[in-house]
Parts: structure tokens; sequence; C-alpha cells
């Protein structure tokens, strides 16, 4: 099956981000190091093969309907393969509307969905999902406004595999047997994630930056994960599975008017549930920077993540934001890297990210390094941000980011489920008619001034929240000169 595009994220950078609606709010920006790396010899040209016909995209178009449900279909038919892949988005049934005590209410209800059914156990769903050569999955990531039910088969036997969706979907017993496994190992990836520096890095980070919003919220924690019981999932399916605020996307070898009247009799006992999305109040920029140290006794590299709360999706100025994050550090051409790997050595790699949401999200900059070039490299962040926020940025330069974020765009519509994808993000931002049609040539037309503009609006190092987590006799007195100091250890509690 395809892997949707992260619809998050901006396009034409670092792809290993540019995957997973599994829907992290903290982009994954740090790999482990436990070595000086050599400075680079390799000469990069920079020069992303764009021709004039990839500026002129012409999307197709899905066929959309509205149920008499309420629940949004788009079915884009492609006949080349025998293959059908189908996105189901729930609104207002992700973790962005639990209540704080009950952190991992919305995933643990979207794992259970395939442990059993009124007339199927776990068992019988695997076997069966196997035997027709299906998949079958659903989760909602921290942060997220909605569950994510993902399925693919074959064309031949789609009537059958899609029944079983439907039973997960709309039938689910959640058994409390199977509840009781999934706790269980809940427990113990919650003990296994707190020995991650990554892990440990963004679960401050958010924290940081967000403040009180739900996204600060990135795990379960024990209390919460016993918390939790068969009652609550039955509660909050009932409540929150509701197709008003539903969109499923269908691609693959299909006829659309077939389908959508096969999908209004199939759907027709799927109700509204009356539940309205009630959405926080948007996360705001800090206003002061801060220094956060989660301290790790011997640890040999400290990782490093530091930004602040930047756009949401629909803003003006997120194309501005795709060109100014890739000059800065969206792979390995960006400054970042080129300075702190190829140049200093200082790390293997370290990246900018910026999440854009229905609601404001963080521009992020990260990686790991060796403890004792943990100040060093402080200073080449801020050197680096600071650059791009006083100097306009060199034409060459910003010719050759835009030309690789438009070559990646390109490279992206080879994905059958390419098209689909975008349709839906711009069902879920309500973005305008041809939006990805125009997307290239959007990016192209971005101006040095354009990026300075953006940089000096969201990339203030003066308000920049710091996180570092590693050895705090090392790199304390490093980290003072950033700001107020704040010491955690790795269990997420206050160190005096």
């Amino acid at each position: 099956m395809d892997k949707p595009v992260d619809l998050r994220k901006p396009l034409g950078f670092c792809s290993a981000l540019l995957c997973a609606m599994a829907l992290t709010a903290q982009p994954t920006l740090w790999a482990q190091e436990t070595e000086t790396p050599a400075p680079s010899k390799v000469e990069r040209k920079n020069l992303a093969p764009v021709s004039r016909d990839v500026l002129r995209v012409k999307l197709p178009k899905p066929v959309e309907a509205k149920l008499k449900n309420g629940l949004t279909v788009l079915v884009m038919e492609d006949h080349r393969a025998p293959f059908v892949s189908i996105q189901l988005y729930i609104g207002g049934a992700g973790a962005l509307f639990e209540p704080a005590p009950l952190a991992g209410l919305a995933s643990t209800t979207a794992q259970m969905l395939r442990e059993g059914t009124k007339s199927r156990t776990s068992i019988q769903i695997a076997e069966a999902i196997d035997r027709l050569g299906a998949n079958l999955g659903a989760g909602s990531s921290f942060g997220s406004s909605e569950v994510v039910l993902s399925a693919s088969g074959l064309s031949d036997n789609f009537d059958a595999w899609f029944e079983i969706v439907l039973d997960v979907l709309l039938n689910p017993s959640f058994p409390a047997d199977e509840l009781a496994k999934l706790k269980q190992r809940q427990r113990v990836q919650l003990r296994q994630q707190r020995s991650s520096a990554n892990f440990l890095a963004g679960e401050r980070f958010n924290r940081a930056v967000y403040n009180g919003h739900p996204a600060a919220i990135v795990s379960q924690n024990e209390k919460s994960v016993d918390a939790l019981n068969r009652e609550m999932l039955v509660q909050w399916h009932r409540e929150r599975y509701g197709p008003q605020d539903a969109i499923l996307g269908v691609a693959g070898n299909v006829r659309a008017a077939e389908l959508i009247a096969k999908l209004e009799k199939l759907l027709a006992r799927w109700k509204a549930s009356g539940m309205k999305e009630v959405w926080p109040r948007d996360p705001v920029a800090a206003g002061a920077r801060k220094v956060f140290l989660v301290h790790r006794p011997n640890s040999v590299q400290t990782t490093v993540a530091l930004g602040n709360i930047a756009i949401d999706r629909r803003s003006p100025d997120y194309f501005s934001m795709v060109v100014m994050n890739h000059v800065i550090g969206a792979g390995s051409s960006g400054r970042l890297f080129l300075n702190l790997r190829e140049e200093k050595g200082y790390t293997y790699g370290v990246y900018s990210d910026f999440t854009a949401l229905r609601y404001p999200g963080p521009w992020l900059a990260g990686g790991n390094m060796r403890t004792e070039v943990t100040e060093p490299a402080l200073v080449e962040f801020f050197k680096e941000i600071q650059r791009i926020r006083d100097e306009p940025v060199p034409a060459a330069e910003l010719e050759a980011s835009k030309r690789a974020i438009a070559a990646s765009f390109a490279l992206s519509l080879e994905q059958p489920s390419a098209p689909l994808n975008f349709a839906i993000v711009s069902k879920r931002y309500g973005l305008p008619a041809g939006y990805w049609d125009a997307y290239p040539a959007k990016i192209m037309a971005i101006s040095a001034a354009d990026v300075r503009r953006v940089a000096r609006k969201y990339l203030n190092p003066e308000t920049m929240q710091l996180v570092a987590v590693g050895d705090g006799k090392m790199i304390k007195a490093g980290l003072l000169k950033y700001g107020p100091l704040e010491v955690y250890d790795d269990e997420g509690r206050p160190v005096p």
C-alpha cells in the first residue's frame, strides 16, 4: 500500500519526514552517533532538474460525493493495477480532544478496533485479512485531531475485505482480555521510550513550546494506561466515531459512480454521533527564551532541539516557510548540515523542520552531537538562524532550493495514491481549488525578501525554546549562557 504523504509537513525535503499520516506532532530529526564524523569531501552541484512542464501541473481530480449520513467521499479511479486503497479520516476522534488524565485514550481505541467485533475475534479478523491478501490498521498520534483508518487489497475481492473494514469500524467489541494485553505492551513501550534521548528531547520540547495546549502531550504515562478501561473505549467510539466530520478517500481499480452508490447502502447504518469538534485555543509562540536540560549522567552525546511556534497549514506564509526551511536545514544541502556536519564535523547530521496543522505548530532545528562540542555546536545553530534573518539568500542558493522542492513535488506524483492524498489535504484544510496545480509555480515565485521576512517573523533567537538532553555536569555551564535553566531527569521530573 502506498504510504500517504504527510499532510502536516511541507513538501520538498527530507523524504523520511514526508510519510506517516500516522501523525506524530513531533518530527524526528536526529540519528544516533558514537564517534567523530569526518568532514565530507562530496561536491554538491545543487542543480535539481526542473522543466517548465513540472511548473504546469494539472492533477487529476477525484469524484466527490456527500452521503446522506454526512460522510464526505473522494474517489480517484486508477485502472492501471488491480488494487484499491482506502483512507478514512474521522475528525474529532483524535488525541487532541482526549482528557489529559486519559492520555492515550484515542490511540488505544483506534488500536483496539481490529481486536474483535460482535461477530469476529481478533484472530478471525487477522486470519481473514491475511487470507484475502489485504492490510488493515488504525491509529491516532498525539497532537492529532483525527483517527486514521487505512486499508488496502485487491480489487477482485474488494467486497470481501471491505466488509471486514466496515465491521471493524462499526461493530468493535473492545474485548477486555485483548485490552489487558495491549495495556501490558504499552507499559513496556513506556519504559523503552525513556531510554531514547530523541524521545526525551521531543517530550520536553513539545511541553516547552505548546505550554498548556493538548499537543504538549506526546505520550501516555503509567497512570493514564492504568486508568483506561473498556467502558471508556466504548464511550469514546460511540461519541466520537461519527461520519459528519469524516472523509473517506478511495483510490484504485473502482468505478466511482458504482462505489458511491454501494457506500450509500453499506454505510446507511453509520449515523452522525452528534458530537461537535470543540477545538482548544491555538498555541502562541513563547515570548522569551528558556533553556531545558534533561540530565542523563555519563551520556557521550547531547541531543539538542530548539525552536518556537510558527504557522498553521492555511497560513499565507506557508510557501515562504517551505523555501526558508529548505535553505536552512531541511536536508543535507541545508546550511545547518553543511556547517555543523560538513565543515565542523560536530555531528552526522542536523536538520530543521516545521509542523503546520489546523493549529500553529513549531519550527524546530535539532540534532545529536558529541558532548564535548555541545557549546560550539549551539553557537553555530544560532549563527545560522541569525544569518538567514539578517542576510538575503544568494540568488544561486535560493534557486537551488526552489528547484529541489519543485523536483521533489514532481517525484511525489509518481505514487499512484498521491493525487488522492493531495485532494484529502485540500478538503481537510479548506485549501482553494487548484492549490496543488499551482504549488510548483508558487514555490518558484518565492523571493529572497520572502525568505528573510518569514525568518525574521518566526525564527527569533531571543524567544526560542532550547532543549538539551545529555550529561548535565558536562554541558550545564554552556547552556546557562542562553537563559534561565530548568533541569529534569529522564523520567520527566524536575531536578532541584
